[in-house]
């Protein structure tokens, strides 16, 4: 199953805090232990491993999000760069996506600008889309209009939609 990359990674779970504190608590017992025995070479490889992976852990989890931030950062940029260049453009975001189809998935999407909820119709695109993505579109002024009301159910073709970029 793909991950979601809207989704922000975690960095401090409270599996991981325990585990931070036990090393901690492991550490100071070895400071201790390291000056009153002479011969701890055993001891300091028993204590010093499950530090040593609570810190990969940490360090792990710390790239895992700066690299999100990056790759987020760049799809932002992405997108302003092509509501810039693209003419009329709105902000739609995902709130759900009900059922996923061959040709398409029925999504409940939010403008962004109007702060409208309605269901849509989103043609199949190259890659998935995941609740909380914000799609750049343009518009069918067939289906939205000033002075007209909604649609019921908003259609949204695949090639109108520019770019996806998760919240943050």
């Amino acid at each position: 199953m793909p991950m979601n990359p809207v989704l922000k990674p975690r960095v401090a779970t409270p599996a991981l805090i325990v585990a931070s504190a036990v090393a901690l608590v492991l550490a100071a017992i070895l400071t201790v232990l390291s000056f009153t025995l002479s011969d701890t070479a055993w001891l300091l490889v028993a204590l010093t491993t499950p530090c040593v992976v609570v810190l990969l852990f940490w360090a792990q989890r710390l790239q895992s999000k700066r690299q999100w931030q990056t790759e987020t950062a760049a799809q932002w940029k992405r997108l302003e760069r092509l509501k810039e260049a693209s003419g009329t453009t709105s902000e739609v975001t995902v709130l759900s996506v009900d059922a996923v189809q061959p040709t398409g998935s029925w999504i409940m999407i939010r403008w962004n600008r109007f702060d409208y909820v309605q269901p849509a119709w989103l043609e199949a695109l190259p890659e998935p889309i995941w609740p909380g993505s914000i799609l750049l579109i343009r518009p069918d002024p067939a289906q939205v209009r000033p002075g007209a009301p909604w649609p019921e159910t908003y259609r949204i073709s695949g090639e109108n939609v520019l770019a996806w970029a998760p919240q943050v």
